[in-house]
């Protein structure tokens, strides 16, 4: 055991918990008042469930040996693993590691249906989403067995499995949910934003240099190319939009650093600082296009998680194949005259969005189908607002009285 490891890894565990309550914030100061409490317990509440069925059997699917596929049962609720079980670090800090992933991968999702979802639901949703489609696609790309990880495709810390997975999630949950009635016209908490952008970006270096399972130079790469993806990204969506529209939106600069910060993920364990310049730029520009194009195209994505995690994720994916660095993460990329590696890379996005949106689709379909269950909050709910409606309480009042 490395006791240096240990404790940036317990360190890095605390920083990727912490996403999820930015995501929260980030989430909440988007959609309008009447929704902020329910669209911050989405987040909230899958700290608490996600982590019971992480370790009760989530864990055990994702990491367990089973097969190509999946993996099996035999770590179910954890046993067989010993407080000194691991190698450099406990795998019980492991479990920890990736159990704070599995908390705010469904969690993204929610910004596709806020404003108009069953809470209920939202809870049978989650347990059988990680279940169906996390832990599976978080099999195949991260454990030995995976066939994903045995053609050799390369995803540090969650482009595909995190980012690709909940965002073509997202795209089913907003075909399926169908529109909102009466989508709010502006954000109603632009600092909750803000706010929940810097958190999630504080919370990233946990996420991705984290990934490294070890104090070591890759844990340091990875958290500098961090940094620099996301400030390229922010920097790069403020100075677009201030040219479109003669005004730097801090929303536009938030929404841009968490592009950069999808894109980087999957490459911060494989390139170099002027790669992750190149990412940042490129998810900057095309995630803020695309959060018009698909606005354009009729679905109603609330919270733009397509554009951002979806794209973003596909967008990093891809040059993380490009831009790889042997001397950093042990493969080359095109750049460097390996134009092989693309392939996997390129599968590795398609399957996970086919296998995503299928499932997602079908589990949704099961759900809207189930009597007492269903998909969609009543007209009188979503008209009231979510937060009395679903949990009899509001996001402010005034003088404690009215």
């Amino acid at each position: 055991m490395d006791s240096g490891s240990i404790a940036w890894m317990l360190t890095a565990s605390a920083l990727v918990l912490l996403m999820t309550p930015g995501l929260a914030f980030f989430y909440g100061g988007l959609v309008r008042a009447k929704n902020v409490v329910n669209t911050i317990m989405y987040s909230f509440i899958a700290m608490a469930l996600a982590t019971v069925v992480w370790v009760l059997w989530g864990y055990s699917l994702a990491f367990g040996p089973g097969s190509a596929f999946i993996g099996d049962l035999s770590a179910i609720g954890l046993q067989g693993i010993g407080i000194d079980d691991g190698e450099g670090v406990p795998t019980l800090l492991f479990v920890a590691f990736q159990g704070m992933f599995a908390i705010i991968t469904p969690a993204l999702i929610t910004g596709a249906f806020v404003e108009r979802f069953k809470f209920t639901t939202y809870l049978v949703f989650l347990v059988l989403w990680l279940t169906l489609v996390y832990a599976p696609i978080c099999h195949w790309v991260w454990h030995e067995n995976g066939w994903l990880w045995d053609m050799g495709a390369l995803d540090f810390a969650g482009g595909t499995v995190v980012h690709i997975n909940a965002g073509i999630a997202a795209v089913a949950a907003a075909m399926m949910v169908g529109k909102r009635r009466n989508p709010g016209i502006e954000p109603h908490n632009v600092p909750y934003v803000v706010l929940g952008a810097g958190l999630l970006w504080f919370g990233w270096f946990g996420f991705n240099a984290g990934s490294a399972v070890a104090a070591d130079t890759l844990a340091v790469s990875a958290f500098i190319v961090t940094n620099v993806a996301a400030a390229t990204a922010a920097l790069t969506w403020g100075l677009i939009s201030h040219m479109r529209t003669g005004k730097m939106s801090a929303v536009g600069v938030a929404t841009g650093a968490v592009a950069g910060l999808v894109a980087i993920t999957p490459a911060s364990g494989f390139v170099g600082v002027m790669g992750a310049l190149a990412i940042g730029a490129s998810a900057g520009a095309i995630c803020l296009f695309a959060v018009d194009i698909i606005k354009g195209m009729g679905l109603d994505d609330a919270l733009d998680v397509f554009a951002v995690h979806g794209l973003g994720g596909i967008i990093g994916a891809l040059l993380t194949g490009v831009f790889a660095v042997e001397a950093i993460g042990g493969t080359a990329g095109v750049i460097e005259g390996n134009a092989g590696v693309m392939g996997p890379q390129i599968i590795g996005i398609l399957a996970t969005l086919g296998y995503s949106l299928v499932v997602t689709m079908a589990i949704l379909f099961v759900l809207d189908k189930i009597p007492g269950l269903g998909l969609r909050a009543s007209e009188a709910a979503e008209d009231q607002g979510m937060d009395i409606s679903a949990h009899g309480e509001r996001a402010f009042v005034r003088d404690g009285a009215d």
